[in-house]
């Protein structure tokens, strides 16, 4: 049996897929600047069949409202142990975020791939899916 959870928060977006915001409007930011704003949880999926060889995994989903445009991120997570969440892959980030540097050339999918991640850690996406999991779990 396959458990499914999707918890979505009542923010100004509606539910919304990993994959979708690759068609969202591409939002320029410049790297390593201050952020405009500050990404919100929009919801996290989880998947879990209840085999222990299998252990839950799934996506998480923030975005942002900025000037420019409605800003999102995702990416899968697996639980590593018990009360232990990590970013599957670090280089598949999913955006519409088109990074720009300094002299106002785009990143290269390796270097844009170093800020998100960054951006990534200072969000507390880890927490948001610990609680959806023990939605979950109840």
């Amino acid at each position: 049996m396959s458990h499914a959870l999707h918890h979505i928060a009542p923010p100004l977006l509606p539910a919304v897929t990993p994959w979708a915001l690759r068609a969202w409007p591409t939002v320029l930011w410049q790297a390593h600047a201050q952020l405009p704003t500050r990404f919100k949880h929009i919801g996290t999926r989880i998947i879990f069949s209840g085999d222990p060889l299998y252990p839950p995994a799934g996506q998480t989903i923030w975005a942002a409202h900025a000037a420019s445009g409605e800003a999102g991120m995702a990416w899968d997570w697996v639980q590593i142990a018990a009360g232990v969440v990590a970013i599957a892959d670090p280089m598949s980030v999913v955006t519409n975020l088109r990074l720009v540097g300094g002299e106002g050339e785009v990143l290269t999918a390796h270097q844009s791939a170093l800020f998100l991640n960054e951006l990534v850690h200072t969000l507390p996406w880890q927490t948001e899916v610990q609680r959806a999991l023990r939605r979950c779990n109840d």
